[in-house]
């Protein structure tokens, strides 16, 4: 199965976070195709910059290191993804968010999260 997370569920899976539900725990462990947006990679970025998570400085290395240790893949934004955003009802106002079900609906993938908001979208949310 192909699917993409969440960045709150790639972030609680690498740190053993007791958070993360059992099914996202065996998606994420198991044989399946993962995958994080480069939209999430920003987000944590700009939130460790600003001292909003607490991530090791540099923080770029380290979630490079940790996306290839645990065969997480990167979804590029496309502009496909960037135009589906402008279709959304506006449930979901955090632009990483919508950028994540718009690239949740233009790839067909299910989404790893615990947002309940996501489930106001025509997506498939595991958790």
């Amino acid at each position: 199965m192909r699917a993409l997370l969440d960045t709150h569920t790639f972030l609680w899976a690498i740190s053993d976070d007791p958070r993360l539900s059992r099914r996202a725990a065996q998606i994420f462990i198991g044989p399946s195709d993962v995958w994080l947006s480069v939209a999430s990679i920003w987000e944590i970025l700009i939130k460790a910059s600003v001292g909003k998570m607490p991530l090791p400085k540099p923080a770029a290395p380290y979630l490079m290191k940790r996306l290839a240790e645990n065969r997480v893949q990167l979804l590029p934004i496309t502009l496909d993804h960037i135009l589906k955003t402008e279709e959304l009802p506006m449930h979901h106002r955090d632009p990483f968010d919508r950028m994540l079900i718009a690239q949740s609906l233009k790839e067909g993938w299910p989404i790893i999260s615990e947002d309940p908001v996501f489930k106001k979208y025509p997506i498939r949310v595991i958790w």
